[in-house]
């Protein structure tokens, strides 16, 4: 699909075939230094600031909302309303004021991802652009602002250039990092991740940031399998926490490491802890849907997931649903949350957002499957990162190229090209190519493996691996050697 900048900020078109050019287009803008940044995941600027602790009486918008930007860490819904009003305000009297017009380039980008609300992206974008277009190329919170954007829309290359800029100018700035490792792991450079998490452990930061530092460091020991140490991390994150919402955000990723060990128990804790903190916490509603469907307690599950859609429709909550609504056979449902995905899909493409990778596991499965391997070989090319191996490996065999769909298979999971991660449905993935390919042992060997990782993986998936399983039937006993 081709996606069309007309300028600074403008949403864009989709239309396939000129997607790369768009890309390219994006590369220019990065490299020309005057450009944009957006600070993905948390408000992130100027830490001499300390954030609001919870349990003090609230400040008022004007001494909240450095605070809560300072921080580096999750912010509450509210506080972002109240943050976006004030910086508008003063903007319309202070229009050269470059920190302020990146103080509201964060926090559209934060709403946006707060409520999947696609939308505020471009406004991001507009912002942030401004603050360089006023303070210059050594504007270190707009670059590292556009990175974060960058990764939100899912353009790491993008968002590794504005990144390296930002570090190259404040070294010892620790949010940088943070923007560094989303961008590495995303191209698949898991060796820079590694090394840009070094960088940030070794900066020793400490108080407000502390916990933000421990939940990043969390996400790079899930990726290389260490979940012990990653539920640790987030642990120590969330008891540091010092607001709701950012307390209630590690809660919910706590809650997301428990799941994939298929730890249903220890899953819902965490995800109702979070919803008890922060009840806007959607991850933690449609988590607890993931975890009361494994538990057969379907009608509650089916309301968490209407929850969760209700105040962040995001395209992946709804092909959750639709998928458990077609496990329980329900199909008119499940295609209705089928077509929210695509529209859903097609406004964040509007507005910048890369969703292919989404559209192409969703194709795969539920719609075009040649269509899902075009979109996802486009997608490799360019973000060549393990999730988009197994996407694309799986559309492959989807489509019957077993043999090259096992190569990608086997870099989703190959420790040494960074698939650490223990994940139950790459070994899924897996084991059915090689069952599909009559590799016997190793077919077995992995669907038991998804299995044992996560045994509640996917409510359509689970029972096909049993079956297959069955089907490939016990391995031969072999006779004891002679002696």
């Amino acid at each position: 699909m081709e996606k069309r900048q007309s300028g600074p900020g403008t949403s864009l078109v989709a239309e396939r075939p000129r997607r790369r050019r768009r890309r390219l287009l994006r590369r220019v803008l990065v490299v020309s230094v005057t450009g944009t940044a957006a600070v993905g995941g948390a408000l992130m600027l100027l830490p001499k600031e300390t954030p609001h602790r919870a349990g003090l009486p609230a400040a008022g918008p004007r001494a909240q909302a450095p605070a809560v930007v300072t921080a580096g860490v999750p912010a509450a819904l509210p506080d972002l309303t109240r943050l976006i009003g004030d910086r508008e305000r003063h903007l319309r009297t202070h229009p050269r004021d470059a920190r302020a017009w990146a103080v509201l380039g964060t926090a559209y980008l934060e709403r946006g991802r707060r409520t999947a609300d696609a939308a505020n992206y471009p406004r991001a974008e507009r912002a942030l652009r401004e603050s360089l277009d006023v303070k210059g190329a050594k504007n270190v919170e707009a670059l590292e602002g556009l990175a974060a954007l960058a990764n939100t829309r899912r353009d790491f290359e993008v968002a590794r250039d504005w990144g390296e800029q930002a570090q190259k100018l404040a070294p010892k700035r620790w949010t940088t990092y943070g923007v560094l490792i989303d961008a590495y792991t995303g191209l698949g450079d898991y060796k820079a991740s590694r090394g840009a998490l070094d960088k940030l452990l070794a900066l020793h930061t400490k108080g407000a940031a502390r916990p933000a530092v421990m939940a990043r460091a969390s996400a790079v020991y899930r990726d290389r399998g260490w979940r012990e140490d990653a539920a640790a991390q987030l642990a120590d994150a969330a008891a540091a926490a010092r607001t709701p919402a950012e307390q209630a955000d590690y809660l919910a990723r706590a809650g997301q490491l428990a799941w994939e060990r298929g730890d249903r128990e220890d899953a819902l804790r965490h995800f109702r802890a979070a919803l008890r903190v922060d009840p806007g916490q959607r991850a933690a509603a449609a988590g607890q849907g993931r975890v009361l469907a494994a538990l057969g307690r379907t009608s509650e599950a089916l309301t968490a997931y209407r929850a969760a859609l209700a105040e962040r429709p995001c395209p992946e909550y709804a092909l959750e649903l639709g998928e458990l609504y077609e496990s329980l056979g329900r199909e008119e449902e499940a295609k209705a949350q089928y077509d929210l995905v695509r529209d859903r899909a097609a406004r964040d493409e509007a507005d910048g957002v890369d969703e292919e990778l989404l559209l192409g596991r969703f194709e795969a499965d539920h719609g075009d499957r040649e269509e899902a391997v075009e979109r996802l070989r486009d997608e490799w090319g360019m973000q060549p990162g393990i999730e988009v191996a197994d996407a694309l490996g799986w559309a492959l065999h989807r489509v019957g190229e077993d043999e090259e769909a096992l190569e990608f298979a086997r870099i989703a999971t190959d420790k040494d090209k960074g698939g650490g991660v223990r994940s139950a449905l790459y070994s899924f993935h897996l084991g059915m190519i090689e069952g599909e390919l009559e590799l016997t042992a190793p077919a077995r060997r992995h669907l038991q493996e998804a299995l044992r990782i996560n045994p509640y993986f996917s409510p359509l998936r689970v029972p096909v691996a049993r079956a297959a399983l069955a089907r490939l039937g016990e391995p031969p006993k072999e006779d004891p050697p002679e002696s």
